[in-house]
């Protein structure tokens, strides 16, 4: 069994009395282990936590979908948390090599702002573009290969001493497997939702999609990368999908046209058997 929180969106829902901010963050159960994935860009995902219940102290793993500091300013406030909750031991923390290189936008600092030796004290650390299996039913896809589409640019990044355009290599995603078929878990999808698809369904073999969660990076998108990848997630065929975060209302009214899409926002949980 999955179980899905959402603890940071653009959005919150009617009646469910959340903060929301232009930042990602889920809280995830998994064949009894439990996983953060990303932290939004605030301590807005600390917040929401305390009001659906869920304890940060007892995760057992941490998850960067990639290093934008909408999904990653939150750390700072995470390891604040634990040393205000005086908490002992270290869990996992799994990202690519490039979520931890800088990264800007104009004159803006747009990557990750908490220094890798600092996490260091209250993660160990696990750098890596190869698939990483967090639980028996849940993967980390790694770096993610471009088939449709081409990976589109946003700002720069420090490699080497060197400021180049940065090409978000370091986006990835979740795919959780079961008997009835997979969930796929994004953060911003920069490696281009149709790709993330393909990806998940090589590395589990699977072709039935139950749902596709996160953001899909569809923002002020052009008529023919709309089209092009409402073509592609058709053709996946998922039963439904929970498009948020980087997923503007053209595109979501866009996809609903051929797609179940179900509303996202903070307070947001869903289970999948």
């Amino acid at each position: 069994m999955l179980k899905l929180k959402v603890l940071t969106d653009n959005n919150t829902l009617i009646d469910k009395y959340f903060t929301a901010e232009p930042g990602l963050s889920f809280w995830i159960e998994s064949d009894g282990k439990k996983i953060l994935f990303d932290t939004g860009y605030s301590d807005v995902f600390i917040r929401n936590a305390h009001i659906m219940g869920t304890d940060l102290n007892g995760m057992d793993v941490a998850v960067l979908s990639h290093g934008h500091n909408d999904h990653t300013w939150g750390l700072c406030h995470l390891v604040q948390h634990f040393d205000r909750t005086l908490k002992t031991g270290r869990q996992k923390l799994i990202a690519h090599p490039g979520a931890f290189e800088r990264k800007r936008c104009g004159d803006l600092e747009i990557g990750m702002t908490l220094r890798e030796d600092v996490l260091g004290e209250y993660f160990d650390i696990t750098k890596c573009q190869s698939p990483v299996r967090i639980t028996e039913n849940l993967l980390w896809l790694g770096e993610i290969p471009v088939k449709h589409g081409a990976r589109r640019a946003i700002g720069k990044t420090l490699i080497n001493g060197e400021w180049i355009p940065d090409a978000c290599y370091d986006d990835s995603a979740l795919v959780y497997g079961s008997e009835k078929g997979i969930v796929i878990i994004t953060g911003c999808s920069h490696s281009g939702i149709c790709n993330v698809i393909d990806y998940a369904m090589m590395l589990t073999g699977t072709t039935k999609i139950l749902d596709i969660i996160g953001g899909f990076h569809l923002q002020n998108a052009d008529e023919e990368t709309m089209e092009r990848t409402l073509r592609g997630i058709t053709k996946a065929a998922p039963e439904t999908v929970h498009p948020c975060h980087c997923t503007d209302l053209k595109a979501k009214m866009k996809l609903s046209a051929s797609l179940n899409v179900e509303e996202v926002g903070a307070g947001l949980e869903l289970d999948y058997e």
